[in-house]
């Protein structure tokens, strides 16, 4: 079997084989010699050079708020990345490629036309939280509601869904970047400290917690430089300190699924409060988030198991219900 399904994040790309698994998960980065025009390496490769590149050499994300920002760089990570897990011996394959449920029709065909360039003979698009309920395990074909809340770096998407398809859905740019970008702002507001994002992503994962949850831990050392004194410090954050920025964005999620609980019809409504709602994500690992939302809405709320790949095993089981899916599945290949 040589199909595809790939989570294409704003800061993760994550390429699933139903017969083989998870086959690669890579940062959504590319480095790329300025002065050449070359590009020099893409994924883990490039994040590594993230903040520490000379300045004819730039770090960059082609993707931003879960859409294509940079076609010709998003063109070549997926054209590297496919190229990792692919083998010459077979034809070229279908992709189910994730997108978010408020994408237009101009970022889709982005989508569409990145992936055919990168080798893909036949493509597939899917919205997130289709994928998402899928790669959790939820039969979503029974006459029953289900809520999906699938929280990624750019953007977090939340639907309702019954019988393979749609019935309510929101998108928000609000989700793990959001995050990180607020807790850069902290710092530096408040200690006069400059941080990266990557170290902003690590305060987050490490001490970063919900109102009432438990963090891993409960501080742990930040480093930058002084915007004083120009030179480098490093300083102690602790759970609390992160707690404003981090409920910032968590707000506006919390808010988003409100949003849609409230347009869902009356017996979805109670399907859905028999049976929960199901966080997937990178960003539905954060501490005390299930806990925080499910006081606030009143409802069970639980993360899926392998949260942070069940967008792209959900791609990548699509094609068998292929016939099932009532909306948010298409064939998009060029005719």
């Amino acid at each position: 079997m040589n199909d595809r399904g790939i989570d294409l994040g704003t800061s993760t790309v994550v390429i699933y084989n139903q017969e083989s698994g998870v086959l690669l998960s890579e940062p959504t980065v590319v480095a790329v010699d300025t002065r050449q025009d070359t590009v020099l390496a893409v994924g883990s490769a490039a994040y590594e050079m993230v903040g520490r590149t000379p300045p004819h050499i730039t770090a960059a994300w082609p993707l931003e708020g879960g859409v294509i920002s940079d076609y010709m760089l998003t063109k070549e990570v997926i054209k590297k990345l496919l190229g990792q897990v692919g083998d010459s011996r077979m034809v070229k394959p279908r992709v189910s490629v994730c997108v978010p449920a408020s994408i237009t029709g101009v970022e889709a065909d982005a989508v569409v036309d990145a992936v055919v360039s990168a080798g893909a003979r036949q493509v597939f698009l899917i919205e997130e939280p289709i994928a998402a309920a899928i790669g959790a395990g939820i039969d979503i074909t029974r006459p029953i509601g289900r809520l999906v809340v699938d929280i990624g770096g750019g953007t977090t998407d939340v639907a309702v869904i019954s019988m393979g398809g749609i019935v309510q859905s929101a998108s928000i740019k609000i989700a793990g970047n959001y995050m990180d970008h607020e807790i850069v702002k902290y710092v530096r507001d408040k200690f006069r400290i400059a941080i990266g994002e990557r170290m902003a992503e690590k305060l987050k994962r490490e001490v970063g917690c919900c109102v009432g949850g438990t963090p891993a831990q409960e501080s742990t050392v930040a480093k930058g430089r002084n915007l004083l004194t120009g030179l480098p410090q490093s300083l102690t954050i602790t759970t609390e300190d992160l707690q404003g920025p981090i409920m910032l964005g968590v707000t506006e999620i919390k808010e988003a699924i409100h949003g849609v609980l409230e347009r869902t019809p009356p017996e979805l409504a109670g399907d859905i409060y028999e049976r929960g709602i199901t966080l997937t994500g990178g960003g539905a690992l954060l501490a005390g988030l299930p806990e925080y939302l499910s006081r606030e809405l009143k409802v069970m709320v639980e993360v899926s198991d392998q949260a942070q790949n069940c967008v792209a095993i959900g791609a990548g089981k699509s094609f068998a219900l292929e016939g099932s899916l009532e909306s948010g599945f298409r064939d998009a290949t060029p005719r």
